[in-house]
Formats: C-alpha cells, structure tokens, sequence
C-alpha cells in the first residue's frame, strides 16, 4: 500500500500550501478582527469582506477551485469549471489538499472546496438529474451562489436519523414540506440560494426508505431562518448554523433528488467522501495548532526555563506527533479503501477516522492552548476557535457512540454475533 501522492496531487498540494502561505495567511488575522470589530460596532459581519471575492479570483486563476471533485464523474466539471489539469482526484489525492486547507479557516472557502457546499455539490453531481444540476450545481461550481444542508432537528435524537419529522409529503406534482430543521449549517450566508431538506415522505416504508432529499430554494414561500446559532459563543460568519421553519412549503416533485424515499441512499454516498475532508483538514489544524505551540514553547521562559522544558511538555510534543501521524495514515487508507471499492468498501474505516480526528486535534489544540496561557483561550490566537471547531466535529456527520457502535458491530459481525 503506497500513500504518495500522484505527481499532480503533489503539484496542487503544494500550490495549495504556497497560496495559503503568500496570500492567506498574512491576512487571516486582519480579516477575522475586521469582522469582530462589525460585530461589535452593530455593523453587518455576515456580508463577506471585499478580500474574500479578490482572493477566490486569485485561487481560481491558478487553478485552486474545486479540488474536491471526484476522479471520473467530476472530470468534466472540473475542466469547465478552473480545477488545475481539468480532471477530477481520488480521495486519497485530494486528503493532503484537505489537510493544507485545514490550516485556515478561509482556505476551504477561498477555494471552493467548503463545506456544507462540497457535500452538497456531490449530491448533485452523483444524484442529481440534468436539470437540477444546471440549475444549482453549475452556479455553486462556479461560487456564485451558496448552499445549507437541512437535516438535524430540534425535537428529535438526530443521532438515529431515522426519527426525522419534518414532512416533505408528495402532493400531485408537488412537495409540500412542514417542519422544523437546526444546525443548518451556511444558511446565514447572504449568497445561500439552495437548500437540501431530508424530510419524511413514507412512515409506513421500510425503516430507511421512508425519508426524501429535497431541494428547495432559500426564498421559497414558508422558509424562514428562525435564528441564527451560535457555536460556544461563535457565530462562524460568514456562514452559519441556523433554525430554519418550512411552512408549507410547496416545491415541484422534480425537485425531489434521485426520487422519493432515497435519502439514506444519498446520505451514504455523500458522508464517506465528506467524512475523509473533514478528517483531513482537522489533521491540518492539528498541526497548525502543534506548530503554535512549539514556537511558544521556545520563545517563552518561565521559572529560568523554557516552557517546553517544563511539566512534561517535551513528552507532549512527542505525544502529539504520534496521534498526528497515525491518524493520517489511518485517514489515508481510509480515502484509498473508498477509492478501491466505495463506501461498502470503507464502513467501518470511516467511522473510525470519524471518532480517532476530531478527539486527536481536540487534544492537540488543548495542549497548544495550555501553553499560550490566558492567550490561548482569547482570539488573539485561532485556537480557541479551532477547539470549537474539532469539538463540534464529535458531533457533526454523527456523534462518537454512533461511529463507535458502528465499529463494534462489524467487528462482532465477523465472529458470527447478529445485528
């Protein structure tokens, strides 16, 4: 099993790096003050700053845009569409890309390769019909609009998501959606144009086969952003993570993806891949947060020492380099079993990557935090932020005990134990 790179994943990786260090990185910080300073002087943060829409051109024109398409299906988009060599990557070519985006939390964004709009751009791309790909897919290929995914709920343990309530009911040659929807995450984005809705079509269908993905566009009549959420005190502008209400929403049935009672059917195939990009890029922010916390280490004395020479943090450092390392090449043979074989192929390695990174880069980040003191909790430095972020991804796309049990069952299955 060899994890290199091909020689043209290896180019754009390290494209990708240059960019992040000439471009993104000496104005990151500048952009997230100008967006506090908005917040607090009552100004609008959720509206992107200027820089945002100058750098994507920047990505774009050297071909850092949509790196995330899939070899073979995607080859074509990505030929229309500014993709550097005009063809589609492998999972397991794309994961040093994620890993280099993870260090920012505009890259993913600037390169539009951000989620909820990756995931949501495969659906469609794997999914979706003609019709439903030039209309929404085309445009969000080339950043002129935005996307939310709606699935998680208030009033229901989302974790079994098959206790999802929110109607999307078949009305002649309607959808005609009611319900409640949170964590929508991108619907505060002020480009959000699209929204995909799991709704339940059938309750009396085979157990998943019951619910549908729906599209349905953000000013449709009966949507509305209840609230906008915020994540321990973030609000993660310019996107965000809504409550979103469906009024009796009526949509064509042609805006149904793939056909009613599907949705699980979807939701497989989009979580693997997008699981693998969100792994990665904690492993990024993982060693973004290492990287920080040596150089403090180094350059700050306490006691007549420096802090890496004290309680134990050299054997730290050493544990942190480990649990980096060995979760990426656990990612990585994740992303080349799903490359082999799909996600069939894959089940149990994504639920594992799923549980072994957010709780690796939570780790990480709470070393680095310990060692900038009262700093590391302000936002003078992207790390309490970047704690939020991998806490939050115990949760998102299914919470550890999910992903654990998961684990053990196919385990089990292979001494003969029963579902």
């Amino acid at each position: 099993m060899d994890f290199r790179p091909s020689d043209r994943a290896a180019e754009l990786t390290a494209a990708a790096r240059a960019f992040l260090d000439t471009e993104i990185e000496p104005v990151e910080a500048r952009y997230h003050h100008e967006v506090a300073a908005l917040r607090e002087s009552g100004g609008d943060p959720w509206q992107p700053l200027p820089l945002l829409a100058e750098l994507q051109e920047k990505a774009r024109a050297q071909g850092l845009w949509n790196l995330f398409l899939p070899a073979g299906e995607g080859d074509a988009y990505a030929a229309r569409y500014g993709t550097a060599g005009g063809a589609g990557l492998s999972n397991a070519d794309y994961a040093p890309i994620a890993e280099v985006t993870g260090r920012s939390f505009l890259a993913p964004y600037l390169f539009n390769c951000n989620a909820p709009d990756t995931g949501n751009m495969e659906v469609l791309l794997k999914y979706g019909d003609d019709a439903q790909r030039a209309e929404w897919l085309e445009p969000l290929l080339e950043g002129r609009i935005r996307s939310a995914f709606c699935m998680t709920e208030p009033d229901v343990a989302s974790s079994d998501a098959t206790t999802m309530e929110l109607s999307a009911v078949v009305d002649g040659d309607e959808m005609v959606i009611n319900g409640r929807k949170w964590w929508s995450t991108g619907v505060g984005h002020p480009d959000c144009k699209i929204l995909i809705v799991m709704g339940l079509t059938d309750p009396g269908a085979a157990r998943h086969s019951r619910h549908s993905m729906v599209l349905v566009p953000r000013d449709a009549p009966g949507v509305k952003v209840e609230r906008m959420l915020s994540t321990m005190g973030m609000q993660d502008e310019p996107f965000g993570h809504g409550e979103v209400s469906f009024t009796d929403v009526r949509v064509p049935l042609s805006n149904v993806i793939a056909g009613p009672g599907r949705a699980f059917e979807i939701a497989q195939g989009r979580l693997g891949p997008g699981r693998v990009h969100h792994c990665m890029r904690l492993i990024g922010l993982a060693e973004k947060a290492l990287e920080l916390a040596c150089e403090r280490g180094l350059a700050r004395t306490a006691f007549g020492k420096p802090l890496v020479n004290l309680g134990g943090n050299r054997e730290r450092i050493a544990e942190a380099r480990i649990a980096i390392d060995s979760t990426r090449l656990l990612v990585l043979n994740t992303a080349w079993k799903l490359d082999e074989g799909g996600p069939l192929n894959a089940l149990s390695e994504v639920s594992q990557i799923k549980v072994a990174a957010p709780t690796m880069a939570q780790q990480v980040i709470d070393f680095a935090i310990q060692l900038h003191g009262g700093g590391g909790l302000s936002d003078d430095f992207p790390l309490a932020a970047a704690w939020t972020s991998a806490r939050a991804l115990r949760l998102a796309d299914g919470p550890d005990e999910v992903h654990k049990g998961v684990i053990a069952r196919l385990e089990l299955g292979k001494h003969g134990a029963k579902r």
